[in-house]
């Protein structure tokens, strides 16, 4: 008995073991050293505050991990100091070219002629009257106004104390030009503060400072575009790649552009990755990537979500960079910290509930065949059909009721329909019930949205018109045998297509779910959703179906009377992204009230429409549209999103650092909204918003909606603005024929 006993812990301690060090090889990294990639803030937290500037240094304790090392790009002044400007060219990231407006010169860099202001016609006195700007137009300007002084080398050190700092000489030939020795200046520094990582394109002068700075200092190559030439060496970069054994006698790493890793087809699709990390490792080199910034253009692969860029370099089974250079530390923060290596297996169909919008219509058009596909791939919970009725009749799922919007109408015959529908919206188009099911089949095609294209920000081109659309019969057929918790159908114009054309969208929808037996199934629940408190209450009385009130304006909270009205008719409701974090100028402004109104209330809450693009989101997510979510989830409390990219939101419900309490990490840890607003001088802050409305009971309640006004449920063959012609005609046949009839009494 004894001996048993001993043999049962040997056994439970060797499968104690067997466990943890599954767990152990579960969780090591793909790196050279098999320790998490670093984090390398690129002039701090660059993304939102000027580069180099103590905005951008001092806000990555703030949203980052502590681990993060601030990066510097180090220039010389005349008076031999090093100062943090991302640019060799001043007028290009400070205020420079107003403080000394004559200060413009020529100089050859790298061998070519540059004209600019430049750090070495300055001494560091003169500079501290030079406030560092943007270096990127396309962002803020509010935070240039914040007056930050250029910052010297030592300053990053003293003021921030980072975990490790990153110092990058990019062009010490050029300093040559004026008897000012960067190699010197290194030497220098290094003894004087803690340099963790020294990087260069230049050869020559990475090998100078070989074995005279510590040796826990890193030496890191920096490659540049693979056709530029070395300037010391005379040689391509994509030639001394292939010689990495060479790199390697004189730096422990390189730095590579990501394309360097994953390139790009010419229509910005990711191809085949390269073995250039794999190669890197072989000849124990450690590679770090370059170039990461929230608010570039991305991969169309990556569906305009940076973190899954990311993880695509450190989590992807094959490989792991050992480094990442990045604009907004945040979003690699999230991907080492809490979503690599996750369990992606697991359904969840709990909170916040996942619901798409017209499918995964961020990466296919609207409501077809693989627009839906998608969104139950990518782990939607809910996926929802915009029901639109047809010229003859048929309920199709279409995201308008404007074919313009979602499909290719305009480029087809019937283009010459168009007409402008008051009741429906001021400008001209053609509606669905314009065609009928065959004429939008065989004769149009799907069409992407692209909200943003002004910012030239297209989605999925390759698949701008690909997909099926789909009738509510099909996508009913579609959805029994999908992995959901429901599907949500959404009615609008209700009452004028029962007006003015006859057909009753409520009751032939609740025939449509009887006849596909959703009124005998449990599995998946049926969700209505509606602006019309009119549809909805309909529905309350013809079915059991889960009703949810969609709240079509910006509110800042719903009186005791509209909450009284919604829950008669509805358990659930859907409010604008607005009316939770209101805006301006993309900056958060505060939190309202309405989503813990609504939930006391005993109503569920959906926030609309959540999208991965930067534009479409507040200055305070950082472009990051996992940063937005946790803000909705955590921070204001939804039930539910909805959404046009489901796998975004489907990897949020998985992530690590869920319900982690007061151990939460700082950059999964939401600001207060206007917080970041509040770091902006006053005299640049967004202006105050106007107040925001109150949802009264006026704008729930609606008249019953009218009955149809022919037994039959197909639609009269013309529309609105046909129908204003016909009534026309007959008010010109009631004047004309009692003239005639007095002419023939005359005659």
């Amino acid at each position: 008995m004894r001996a048993g006993h001993v043999c049962s812990v040997l056994a439970s301690l060797m499968l104690l073991w067997l466990g943890v060090a599954a767990a152990q090889e579960a969780s090591s990294w793909k790196t050279l050293s098999g320790n998490a990639p670093a984090i390398v803030a690129k002039g701090g937290f660059s993304g939102v505050f000027p580069d180099s500037s103590e905005d951008a240094y001092g806000f990555v304790q703030y949203a980052s991990s502590p681990a993060t090392i601030l990066y510097c790009d180090v220039r010389l002044t005349k008076d031999k100091f090093g100062i943090c400007l991302p640019d060799i060219k001043m007028d290009n990231c400070t205020d420079i070219a107003d403080i000394y407006p004559q200060g413009q010169k020529t100089y050859l860099v790298n061998g070519v002629p540059t004209s600019g202001w430049f750090s070495v016609d300055y001494n560091l006195t003169e500079l501290g009257q030079v406030p560092l700007m943007r270096s990127i137009s396309s962002r803020t300007p509010r935070f240039d106004s914040n007056f930050n002084a250029i910052l010297a080398v030592e300053d990053v050190q003293s003021k921030f104390k980072p975990p490790g700092i990153w110092l990058n000489v990019q062009h010490d030939r050029f300093y040559n030009q004026f008897n000012l020795s960067m190699r010197n200046y290194i030497i220098s520094v290094s003894k004087r503060v803690v340099v963790n990582y020294i990087s260069s394109p230049e050869v020559t002068f990475l090998s100078s400072l070989h074995g005279r700075v510590s040796n826990k200092t890193k030496l890191v190559f920096r490659f540049l575009d693979e056709s530029t030439l070395e300037p010391s060496m005379n040689k391509t970069y994509a030639s001394i790649l292939k010689n990495l054994t060479f790199v390697k006698t004189f730096a422990s790493g390189i730095l590579v552009p990501k394309s360097y890793i994953w390139p790009t087809s010419s229509d910005n699709y990711l191809q085949l990755y390269t073995s250039v990390v794999d190669d890197a490792h072989k000849a124990g080199l450690e590679i770090y990537a370059a170039d990461f910034a929230n608010d570039f253009m991305l991969s169309y692969n990556h569906s305009y979500d940076p973190l899954a860029e990311y993880l695509s370099f450190i989590d992807n089974g094959v490989f792991s960079v050992d480094g990442v250079l990045s604009d907004f530390p945040v979003t690699p923060s999230e991907a080492i910290g809490c979503f690599a290596n996750l369990n992606k297996s697991n359904t969840d169909h709990g909170k916040p509930l996942i619901i798409s919008h017209n499918g995964a219509s961020g990466d296919y058009p609207g409501c077809t065949d693989l627009a839906y596909q998608k969104a139950v791939d990518d782990g939607a919970d809910v996926i929802d059909c915009p029901v639109q009725v047809t010229k003859d009749g048929v309920l199709v799922c279409m995201s308008s009721v404007n074919l313009m919007d979602g499909t290719t109408v305009a480029r087809s015959q019937f283009a010459s329909q168009t007409a402008v529908i008051k009741d429906i919206q001021n400008v001209r188009g053609v509606f669905t019930f314009n065609l009928t099911w065959d004429d939008i089949v065989k004769n149009l095609r799907p069409k992407i949205s692209t909200p943003f294209t002004t910012y030239r920000l297209d989605r999925n081109p390759r698949y701008r018109n690909a997909g099926n659309f789909m009738r509510l019969s099909d996508f009913l057929d579609f959805t029994k045998d999908k992995d959901l918790s429901g599907i949500m159908i959404s009615i609008e114009h209700a009452a004028f297509v029962v007006e003015e054309l006859g057909f009753d969208m409520v009751d032939t929808v609740i025939k449509t779910l009887g006849d596909a037996g959703y009124n005998n199934q449990t599995a998946q629940k049926v969700m209505i959703q509606s602006t019309n408190s009119s549809v909805l209450e309909k529905f309350k009385q013809q079915t059991k179906y889960d009703l949810v009130y969609m709240i079509n304006e910006e509110v800042r909270d719903a009186a005791p009377s509209s909450l009284t009205d919604i829950k008669k008719f509805a358990s659930a409701v859907s409010v604008d992204t607005g009316s939770v974090f209101p805006e301006s100028h993309h900056f958060t402004m505060y939190k309202t009230n309405l989503v813990q109104t609504l939930q006391n209330a005993g109503l569920s809450v959906y926030v609309y429409t959540l999208m991965n693009e930067f534009a479409s989101q507040a200055y305070d997510f950082f472009s990051d549209p996992t940063v937005q979510i946790n803000w909705y989830v955590t921070a204001a409390g939804v039930d539910g999103l909805i959404t046009e990219f489901p796998a975004t939101a489907r990897r949020y419900k998985l992530n690590n650092c869920i319900n982690m309490g007061n151990s939460t990490p700082v950059f999964m840890d939401p600001a207060r909204a206007g917080d970041l607003m509040l770091t902006i001088v006053k005299s640049a802050r967004p202006p105050a918003l106007a107040p925001m409305p109150l949802l009264t009971d006026s704008d729930v309640a609606e008249p019953p909606l009218p009955p149809a006004k022919s037994n039959s449920n197909t639609p009269p063959t013309h529309s609105g603005a046909t129908r204003m012609h016909v009534h026309a005609s007959h008010i010109l046949v009631l004047v004309i024929l009692p003239m005639l009839f007095a002419w023939c009494s005359l005659v």
